[in-house]
C-alpha cells in the first residue's frame, strides 16, 4: 500500500460561535476567534489517499486528477469565502478547524473512491502552530 499527498491553499474567513449563545459566552467559549465580524487565515489543505501502483501508468493515482478534484469540490467553494454564510457543506456547522476537516473528507471520499483509491487523511494546517487532521469515521 501507497499514500500519496497532495497539497492545496486556499484563504477563507468564520468566526467560532453558536448563534444560541450571547456574545459573552461565546467570548468567555471562543475567545477572539468569536468576534462578530469575522476573522480569516491562509489555510494549507493536505489530502493524503491510499492505494496500490497501477502497473500500467506507474501511479497510484494522477496527482493531476487528484488535484482537480480538491478544487473542484473544495477550493472553489471555499477559498475567499466566508465559512459561516457562503460555503454549502459548513451550512448549520460551528466553523472550527475540526468540522472543517471532517466536512472536507465527507465532501472529498466519494470521488476519490471512485478513482479505484481510498482517502487516508484530511490536513487542515490553520496557523503555524494549529492544524487538524482527520482519517474518517
Amino acid at each position: 500500500m501507497l499514500y500519496l499527498t497532495r497539497r492545496e491553499t486556499f484563504n477563507a474567513g468564520h468566526r467560532l460561535f453558536k448563534q444560541e449563545w450571547t456574545d459573552e459566552k461565546n467570548l468567555q467559549v471562543y475567545g477572539k476567534c468569536s468576534n462578530p465580524h469575522g476573522h480569516g487565515h491562509n489555510y494549507i489543505l493536505t489530502v493524503t489517499v491510499k492505494g496500490k501502483i497501477n502497473p500500467e501508468t506507474g501511479f497510484v493515482v494522477n496527482l493531476k486528477t487528484l488535484s482537480n478534484i480538491i478544487k473542484e469540490y473544495i477550493i472553489e467553494k471555499i477559498d475567499h469565502m466566508n465559512m459561516n454564510t457562503q460555503v454549502d457543506f459548513m451550512k448549520g456547522k460551528i466553523a472550527s478547524t475540526e468540522n472543517l476537516a471532517i466536512a472536507a473528507w465527507e465532501v472529498l471520499d466519494p470521488h476519490i473512491r471512485l478513482l479505484g483509491i481510498e482517502l487516508h487523511c484530511v490536513k487542515i494546517v490553520e496557523t503555524e502552530n494549529n492544524y487538524v487532521e482527520y482519517y474518517g469515521n
